[in-house]
């Protein structure tokens, strides 16, 4: 089927593309049994640099941790938490929950201990599995938390209830249940496609954690989506960086990955550039998947030097055919650097910055955009990859099975609110019928609280979110993502925000103090907060100059103190106002000059 544009009232439809469940299971269990009985002696799931269990044995303790786990009291309808960094163990521990026809809820392994005191509450959960340096965030007994099982083999004396090491509970069933095991014996109730399979909490720029109600149905539904998008073949390394605990790393580099008998390996430790170069190098990944801070890090660490390290080079630069040669020299380099086998590297969970994107086009590199949201199983778009009509800019096209539509478009911008459609969206939010009404319509359609519009190569492009537009006197609609994005091109810059102060655009800018220290090594500090005062100065003229009047800056800040942020590393933008950052000012201009005092003193 042809993708065109077609109109409905005022709103913007994109056609769905057929989604058939035939051929493709809608329950998880049936999910991990075919694979399993497939790639039954491939490489399943490991960490990087150690070896990996296969199918086969994934299989076995699936099934004997869910006849343990039965035999403790665990059972249909019950909620059980996984708070715990990514491990093969994380994933035998959540296919074995959704067994018994439990509900599994992901916890974010970097929830403030407040946040996961809450969610502990609101789920009532009496089994968790969690690690050593996660349990010291649990609160057992005012939750009424039964039992605690360590993914990592972890004992602690101070903990007032159970806790049993995972390795151990897995032994037991294994005494128990070898046998049945073996004859086939093992059985356990059957579930519907349409029965939760998770909560997981999302973790939202605009606003407070949600409980999201999502079943089987949304999360296959999704996996052979992403499937369609990103392929796979029997045996392919897929190196996972991100928190399995996130929709966005569950549904797509997690089911997906053992959908095709992939390799799931995990990184053991903060996937740092040096880090990331030891195991790429060793492992050889064909994918994996990644937010646009790692990229784009790497590129102003590694890309952006290389070009401004002298006038030739950067002058060679300006020439356009010259400019992608060189490019795609840096592109081979940036290759190698991934293990040389790598097919595609797949970017979500925040905006790419388009000059990043540019070079990554330029370079050759093998990558696609998604876009989506918890709410979703996450993927509403996102390539196919390999599909040249695919555009700088856009998050590619709606996936299998997802129709988009923008609603109440603008007629000279055709941006406006994108609405999707299909077998992956959620259920509802955990016990709060007036979000679930502001968000889902009658007729199914998740209001995704982003704005965007859909280009003449049927590519879904993100404009920003709803919540985020700033409406200028004029009535014009600032983008503050957009400048955002430019913002952090300047090399010495880390993050930005730009935020409404009554009649003036203000910018915050989060700067890369190694690098400032480094260009101002042996001069006091008071040469230090001159050079970047300057630096400051010079970022607000240069960016301005390639504004439009109505979007530029009357002023830019130095924001001293990290933001906050989303697992996916997108500033949690509904905690910063005018007020409040002016504060933080205040707070450090006092605390300089009582500082200065106590020294005088």
């Amino acid at each position: 089927m042809t993708e065109k544009y077609s109109e409905s009232g005022t709103d913007i439809f994109f056609p769905v593309k057929g989604y058939h469940e035939k051929g493709r299971t809608v329950h998880l269990n049936a999910l991990i049994d075919t694979s399993c009985s497939i790639y039954k002696d491939l490489p399943a799931v490991g960490t990087a640099l150690e070896s990996s269990i296969s199918y086969q044995e994934l299989h076995d303790r699936i099934l004997l941790l869910a006849a343990m786990l039965r035999q403790v009291g665990v059972g249909n309808g019950d909620r059980v938490a996984l708070q715990a960094e990514s491990s093969p163990a994380w994933g035998t521990a959540y296919f074995a929950i959704v067994r018994l026809g439990a509900v599994c809820v992901p916890i974010l392994p970097d929830l403030p201990e407040e946040d996961i005191q809450h969610i502990f509450s609101e789920m009532e959960c009496d089994t968790v599995f969690t690690t050593r340096s996660q349990i010291s965030k649990i609160n057992p007994q005012p939750l009424q938390i039964h039992r605690i099982i360590t993914l990592d083999d972890h004992r602690d004396s101070e903990i007032p209830v159970e806790i049993i090491p995972f390795s151990e509970f897995l032994h037991q069933a294994r005494n128990i249940y070898a046998d049945a095991l073996q004859a086939g014996d093992l059985q356990f109730p059957d579930s519907m496609p349409d029965q939760p399979a998770s909560i997981m909490y999302t973790s939202g720029t605009s606003g407070f954690s949600k409980a999201v109600i999502l079943s089987h149905r949304n999360f296959c539904a999704n996996a052979y989506a992403a499937d369609e998008a990103i392929k796979l073949s029997p045996g392919a390394v897929f190196l996972s960086l991100l928190p399995i605990s996130h929709a966005y790393e569950f549904t797509t580099g997690f089911l997906m990955p053992l959908i095709k008998g992939a390799s799931v390996l995990y990184v053991g430790k903060a996937p740092t550039p040096s880090v990331l170069e030891k195991i790429c190098r060793q492992e050889q990944p064909h994918v994996l998947l990644t937010v646009p801070l790692i990229m784009e890090k790497i590129y102003k660490k590694r890309v952006v030097p290389v070009l401004e390290g002298g006038k030739l080079l950067s002058g060679l630069c300006r020439v356009s055919l010259v400019r992608k040669l060189i490019f795609r020299q840096i592109g081979s380099k940036l290759h190698r650097f991934f293990g040389g086998r790598l097919e595609v590297m797949g970017m979500g969970g925040a905006a790419l910055n388009p000059e990043v994107e540019q070079f990554l086009c330029d370079a050759g590199f093998p990558f696609l955009v998604g876009y989506g949201l918890s709410e979703a199983a996450p993927l509403i778009s996102g390539g196919p990859h390999g599909d040249r009509s695919i555009l700088p800019g856009s998050a590619g096209k709606p996936v299998l099975g997802v129709e988009v539509r923008i609603a109440e478009p603008n007629p000279e911008t055709g941006v406006g609110e994108i609405l999707a459609r299909g077998p992956n969206i959620m259920q509802g939010y955990w016990n709060n019928v007036q979000a679930t009404q502001e968000t889902l319509t009658d007729d199914g359609w998740l209001r995704t609280g982003d704005l965007g519009c859909m280009d003449k190569q049927g590519n879904l492009c993100i404009r920003g979110r709803s919540k985020s537009v700033i409406v200028l006197s004029n009535g014009e609609n600032v983008y503050p993502e957009a400048i955002e994005h430019r913002l952090n091109n300047y090399v010495f810059v880390l993050d930005s925000l730009v935020i409404d102060n009554g009649s003036v655009l203000e910018a915050w800018l989060s700067l890369d103090y190694d690098l400032l220290v480094g260009r101002t090594r042996g001069r006091d500090s008071r040469y230090r907060q001159e050079h970047i005062a300057m630096e400051l100065e010079r970022v607000k003229k240069s960016i301005n100059s390639r504004l439009a009047p109505a979007s530029r800056l009357g002023a830019v800040f130095e924001q001293k103190e990290p933001f906050v942020k989303t697992a996916t590393h997108k500033i949690k933008r509904y905690i910063y106002t005018a007020e409040n950052l002016r504060r933080g000012i205040d707070d450090q201009v006092r605390n300089t000059k009582e500082i200065k005092l106590g020294e005088k003193r």
